[in-house]
């Protein structure tokens, strides 16, 4: 959603590198690129005027000018002002100190609060919480068992007493869900409301009554990002007639402009807490407006990206992973490399995954591009074969990789391309295993040196030169043999040349 608004700042950004000394015409230049980009990304106009502002304030300053690099200390401010325009800091939760703790979900029809709810259910479901979803929605067809066919695929309880489709009262099955979770020991009631096309006096009312009935302890305004400015108007009718406490992003994952996302929290006042990014009941999580700002500027989002690992992987399968790989690479085997292939799927698309590492927006079409089938494909291939091959991929032979290629419904090509990229990624894991860093990844501290820093390294091994002057160089060998005769006359060892050095043994173990 923020591609068009990344690019556009990445090159106003790229001009003002090299620059030893920002004049007041390039902050003017800097600060006019940077108004386009975000009235072009759908940002609302008077948050797009006070963020103008601020950078220009801060750029002129003594912050750029006395820094060493005034181009990066004015990306900084771009940073911060971004932060402190998508909310500031991470807004949590406020739980009851007397469960159970009441959510209620605002918004308009089609914003996507139903399966909000369920995201919402599963992702405190998995921090040790016991939510149950209401069904307050009586009016839209079929909304009920919409959420309870979430609720299901969630994991999580649903109370749902009304059939709905314009039956029953949902302010009475939303006063009456909170003794029934008392009773079944839910910790959290998350109440889905109905919506409307658009602003009407009937559903601010019923939103307000179910309000007064249930006392929420969150209201959570659920916008679809994709609606533009819109949905600023929308929240400041929201905030008027009902009030609510924070606001979640839903489709996230569209190709629509995301200014609704930069202008919401300034206008309404009210931060961001969630957003969501995809269609699978996963593809959650709370909002980081520091991290959201990174993702802007292209600075990746490595911490989200921890937190992902963090949770799909387990530390004693990585402590086991790490300590097979330091025995050798042998030890590695076709299962361990399908079960960690089968791990990362876990952590969900691959493009999105590459997305969050920094500097992955100079590829960005290629990491559009990747196929997420290929990863299917391998762990076919390596399914399709016997339990010794995938021990011991050297057994495989013509015949074997026709086998597997049948097995697997794919090329004999494939299938050998896959054997082939294992054995490099084994050599290659084992030796990061070992602490040999990751080869082909010279002059980066810790990750050890590529073939062509080796071959340096060989070539002035070789000391010095000698002329290819034949005159020239018999004077040299001349005087280099006066030298030595001279030092063993004093009584001295024989100086060694530069040709037979070698360094002592524990410079030698120091250099690797």
């Amino acid at each position: 959603m923020f591609d068009t608004l990344s690019d556009r700042l990445a090159a106003t950004f790229k001009s003002l590198r090299g620059k030893g000394r920002l004049s007041e015409a390039d902050i003017d230049a800097t600060a006019r690129e940077i108004r386009i980009a975000l009235l072009e990304a759908d940002v609302a106009l008077p948050v797009v005027r006070a963020f103008i502002v601020r950078i220009k304030e801060r750029a002129a300053g003594s912050e750029v000018s006395t820094a060493l690099n005034p181009a990066q200390q004015v990306i900084k401010i771009v940073n911060e002002e971004l932060v402190g325009i998508l909310g500031g800091e991470t807004r949590r939760l406020r739980f009851s100190k007397n469960p159970p703790t009441v959510i209620m979900l605002a918004g308009l029809q089609g914003a996507g609060k139903t399966t909000l709810a369920g995201k919402l259910g599963l992702w405190l479901k998995g921090q040790g919480h016991s939510p149950i979803l209401v069904a307050c929605d009586l009016q839209r067809p079929n909304a009920v068992t919409q959420l309870s066919v979430v609720a299901e695929r969630a994991g999580v309880a649903v109370y749902a007493p009304e059939p709905g489709n314009g039956v029953g009262d949902p302010v009475k099955v939303a006063k009456d869900s909170i003794d029934y979770a008392k009773n079944k020991q839910h910790d959290i009631v998350i109440v889905d409301t109905a919506g409307r096309l658009g602003i009407d006096e009937e559903l601010m009312r019923q939103a307000a009554d179910i309000r007064d009935a249930v006392s929420p302890d969150e209201i959570l305004f659920v916008v679809d990002a994709m609606i533009g400015q819109d949905a600023v108007n929308t929240a400041e009718a929201f905030r008027d007639g009902v009030g609510f406490d924070g606001v979640v992003l839903s489709k996230l994952d569209g190709d629509a402009r995301g200014g609704a996302a930069l202008s919401i929290a300034e206008v309404t006042g009210r931060q961001i807490m969630f957003a969501s990014n995809g269609e699978k009941l996963d593809d959650f999580d709370a909002f980081h407006p520091d991290r959201m700002a990174s993702r802007i500027l292209g600075m990746g989002d490595m911490l989200s990206l921890i937190e992902k690992a963090e949770q799909t992987f387990s530390q004693q399968e990585a402590e086991a992973m790490a300590a097979k790989l330091a025995k050798g690479p042998k030890e590695f085997t076709l299962d361990d490399f399908l079960s960690q292939m089968e791990q990362v799927r876990k952590m969900g698309s691959i493009s999105k995954l590459l997305g969050m590492m920094p500097g992955m927006g100079q590829i960005k079409d290629q990491i559009q591009n990747i196929d997420e089938r290929d990863v299917d494909r391998t762990a076919a291939i390596i399914k399709s074969m016997t339990p010794a091959e995938r021990h011991d991929p050297t057994i495989i032979n013509g015949s074997r990789r026709a086998r597997v290629a049948k097995g697997s419904g794919v090329e004999v090509s494939a299938v050998k391309n896959l054997v082939e990229r294992f054995f490099d990624a084994r050599k290659m894991m084992s030796k990061m295993a070992q602490g040999g860093g990751m080869p082909g990844m010279p002059g980066i501290p810790g990750m050890g040196g590529g073939p062509g820093r080796q071959k340096k390294q060989i070539k002035q091994a070789k000391g010095k030169r000698k002329s290819g002057n034949p005159m020239k160089r018999k004077a040299e060998e001349q005087a280099e043999a006066e030298r030595r005769e001279q030092a063993a006359q004093a009584g001295g060892a024989p100086a060694e040349s530069p040709q037979n050095f070698e360094l002592p043994d524990e410079f030698k173990k120091f250099m690797g």
